[in-house]
């Protein structure tokens, strides 16, 4: 039987540096079609995380948002327009569509609304259905728009569908903080094993670590193993430009984080409940979207200069690994006995 790995199992050896500065490093990402990121994290397509304020602050700080598709047609695309203006002018916009029904209308009128990505949003990305979506959309918009796909657990699955036509491909199913599908279905597979199968692969379509990411530590480790880029929700949920009105509990201020398969959120955009594989929780408020990737950023540039590393490829070429005990993993983490 397998093993498998995840983030907390294993650390990056440190290694001699010549870099003087975090300034020296560069984080951007090239996506293709004249798209890139200046940092290399992507947002969740939840209706949680994503609206027209975070947006907007996402691209204006060189990350890159996905719009959720929970929502109508028209709906989706105002979000998008509202977001697009002022913002730089690499930066990208992406929008979530399904599989099913309404996929290839939606998909046009996203990117007629300005969406230079299209991401096929389902839980489960190696199926008929989005291979049937993949090669209808390729067929529609050849290689004129990017088209995100996933998520996928396994080798086989990624390179399927970046043969089906897919330019990057979201790797890691049940990892994220509300998702429950291991427990509801008992399928998946850390995250971190997964980019690590995937990364052995000889298509050529980016790598998305998506699911079980906590810190800039595990985007680091997720960046090193092969992954060209990072997909977030709760990292931003919570922020000041996050939907959702901030609620006081014992004299914080938090705010609501929900699975897109929870209960909750079944109910309000489809009026049903079917396979629930998801929760709702709250976050606490934590402050500016803009200050949030500001210190993801500096986290991500400390790791890499800990391997002397200057770029993500030069990290993946230069990256060690070691596998930590138990013991490791709570000397690893903050454990003093009394903070204030």
């Amino acid at each position: 039987m397998k093993e498998a790995l995840a983030f907390d199992d294993v650390l990056l050896v440190p290694q001699y540096s010549e870099i003087y500065s975090r300034n020296e490093i560069n984080t951007f990402v090239e996506m293709g079609n004249d798209i890139r990121v200046e940092v290399p994290i992507v947002s969740a397509p939840m209706d949680t995380v994503v609206n027209v304020e975070t947006a907007s602050a996402l691209m204006k700080n060189g990350a890159l948002p996905i719009v959720h598709r929970y929502n109508t047609i028209e709906e989706q695309c105002s979000i998008i327009r509202r977001a697009i203006e002022g913002s730089p002018s690499r930066s990208a916009m992406g929008a979530a569509i399904g599989v099913n029904d309404d996929f290839i209308d939606r998909a046009c009128a996203l990117r007629n609304a300005g969406a230079k990505i299209i991401c096929i949003d389902v839980a489960h990305g190696h199926h008929v259905k989005v291979r049937y979506a993949l090669e209808t959309l390729r067929h529609t918009f050849g290689n004129t728009v990017h088209i995100m796909a996933g998520n996928v657990a396994t080798l086989e699955g990624f390179n399927a569908l970046a043969d089906w036509g897919a330019h990057s491909i979201r790797c890691g199913i049940g990892g994220g903080s509300i998702c429950s599908t291991r427990i509801q279905t008992g399928h998946g597979q850390p995250t971190f094993q997964t980019i690590l199968d995937v990364a052995r692969s000889d298509r050529d379509a980016l790598i998305i670590a998506d699911g079980g990411i906590k810190t800039s530590g595990d985007i680091v480790k997720a960046l090193a193993a092969g992954a060209d880029l990072v997909m977030v929700g709760s990292l931003l949920a919570g922020t000041e430009e996050a939907p959702g009105a901030k609620i006081g509990i014992d004299g914080k201020l938090y705010k609501s984080y929900r699975g897109m398969a929870s209960k909750a959120a079944q109910n309000d955009w489809r009026g049903k409940v079917s396979s629930i594989e998801g929760v709702a929780a709250m976050v606490p408020c934590k402050g500016r979207v803009e200050d949030v990737l500001r210190e993801l950023r500096t986290g991500i540039c400390s790791g890499l200069s800990y391997s002397g590393a200057t770029s993500i490829s030069e990290l993946q070429m230069k990256a060690h690994f070691i596998r930590q005990t138990t013991a490791g993993q709570i000397e690893s983490s903050t454990h003093i006995k009394r903070r204030c």
